[in-house]
């Protein structure tokens, strides 16, 4: 049987594009080997991935893509004519007339513009809240400890007055857990303080919470068959980049860390599309770009492509680029030294056609065309052609208000994340044992009186219900068997939580 594909667009090696056209197609088998779409800014990334993602809905494939300039909620109406856009496709022997969109549900962090997607503080993990937070080694040390105490005595941290709580009692207790776990220092734990309130002021907080995001919801198909576009509403997000690059690690993470294995599917159970990728590796340490890189690696065997878009090849670290199969090279320009290597070394990582220049081909193209390698079906790279990108059949550019208006009331998880949920987590559990605390210091008779003593130092009451809350709390690590937390690579919770 013949392997499912995908028309990316029509080849020609002659610059007039007047002759020996023929379909560049993208194999869905090999769909989930992950891809890349580069190009200097207003040469076609944007098009290109539109038309990729409509073409992988239309096969039955879910997508999820983070829309940063806006301008891609248009995939949700049918395109209309236009000279230019009429022009390619009559050059490419394509009709003119199927114009349709594509079923989309709108995702928004703030909760205006689509579903709100939300992720608990323990399903973050400490490694990437550390990213996010920008902490140095022993602040992120002290934050894993934290971490570490809370998944050890079943205590969920789903939002951030729970890790409030949980940083407060570890600093309180840090000398009874540092036989434990390691040293606790009270100013790392305050720099964390603060950092977290800087990060509730971004509008982080509305990240943290119940109910979360459930990764079933964004692997629908409509009653048609045609996947779902799951679409991220970005531009106010991108004023975070932190926020926005760490929600789409911890997206990776978590579809790593839950789905099965299923090998090399006939079709991607769903494709990623990480737009401004390189906000994903700024200022990233180099442990945790290996953990990214082993993650990318291994998430293809679940059923899971993941397209990386960026203005330079170069904006990816080499290990995951090595990664990235289906390429997808818009023009790049060249008019400084240190550009013209970023296109020598662009040219290097595609395997060579001799009938043109790739290096040449890179600065030379036009708006819509693309240098474009796929893996074959034998799993080889294709030798790299020069191509004019088919053109979306949904349309290009913002959906109105009124219409993206439309497609919110047919939302099917409107009433599913709508409301805000609060449940019994660390935050209440750590408040009743302190309290139990506070009653049983209270209980303590205290020593008798004696004459010309000293006065009675103050404070002497806290320190005893700190000490009976640390006594509590030290008794309640013996009892952890079954209840420990299990985090994976990106210390993100794994299946079961």
């Amino acid at each position: 049987m013949t392997d499912k594909t995908i028309l990316l667009g029509y080849a020609t090696q002659d610059k007039t594009h007047g002759a020996g056209v023929y379909p560049v197609h993208l194999n869905l088998k090999r769909a989930n080997r992950h891809g890349l779409i580069a190009g200097a800014t207003g040469t076609g990334k944007t098009v290109s991935l539109q038309a990729l993602a409509e073409s992988f809905s239309q096969q039955g494939v879910p997508v999820f893509l983070a829309d940063i300039k806006g301008d891609v909620s248009g995939i949700s109406q049918a395109g209309k004519s236009h000279p230019k856009v009429n022009e390619r496709l009559q050059a490419l022997e394509l009709p003119t007339d199927q114009w349709r969109g594509c079923p989309t549900v709108f995702w928004d962090l703030y909760g205006k513009r689509g579903n709100p997607v939300r992720a608990t503080i323990s399903d973050m993990g400490p490694v990437l809240l550390s990213r996010l937070m920008n902490l140095n080694d022993t602040q992120s040390g002290v934050l894993s400890i934290a971490f570490a105490v809370a998944d050890d005595n079943g205590l969920l941290l789903l939002d951030l007055k729970d890790l409030r709580s949980m940083l407060r009692h570890v600093s309180e207790t840090a000398k009874e857990l540092s036989s434990v776990y390691g040293n606790v220092s009270a100013s790392s734990v305050g720099a964390i303080q603060r950092r977290l309130l800087v990060l509730e002021r971004s509008g982080a907080k509305k990240f943290f919470g119940e109910p979360m995001l459930e990764l079933d919801d964004l692997m629908k198909v409509d009653a048609n068959g045609a996947g779902i576009i799951n679409i991220l509403v970005a531009d106010k997000l991108m004023q975070e980049p932190a926020v926005y690059s760490t929600l789409l690690l911890w997206l990776l993470s978590e579809l790593f860390e839950n789905l099965p294995e299923v090998g090399d599917p006939d079709k991607p159970k769903l494709v990623l599309f990480f737009d401004e990728a390189h906000l994903m590796f700024k200022d990233t340490p180099k442990a945790l770009v290996e953990k990214i890189e082993q993650v990318v690696r291994l998430i293809r065997s679940k059923g899971v492509g993941v397209y990386f878009i960026t203005q330079s090849p170069g904006d990816i670290p080499d290990s995951v680029l090595g990664q990235l199969a289906n390429r997808v090279q818009h023009a790049l320009r060249a008019f400084t030294p240190k550009e013209q290597k970023v296109v020598r070394v662009a040219a290097q990582t595609f395997r060579s056609d001799k009938s043109f220049s790739v290096q040449d081909a890179i600065t030379e193209m036009g708006v819509g065309e693309a240098l474009v390698s796929t893996l074959m079906a034998n799993g080889a790279p294709s030798p790299v052609k020069r191509t004019m990108v088919k053109p979306p059949v949904s349309r290009i550019g913002a959906a109105s208000k009124s219409e993206v208006s439309k497609v919110l009331k047919q939302n099917p998880f409107a009433q599913k994340y709508a409301t805000t949920v609060d449940r019994h987590s660390a935050f209440e559990k750590l408040a009743k044992r302190a309290e139990d605390a506070a009653s049983e210091a209270a209980e303590i008779k205290p020593p008798r009186k004696r004459v010309n003593s000293a006065p009675k130092p103050r404070g002497r009451s806290r320190q005893g219900v700190v000490e009976t809350f640390a006594k509590s709390v030290a008794r309640s690590l013996g009892g952890k068997a079954g209840r420990a937390l299990v985090r994976g690579i990106l210390g993100s919770l794994f299946k079961g939580r």
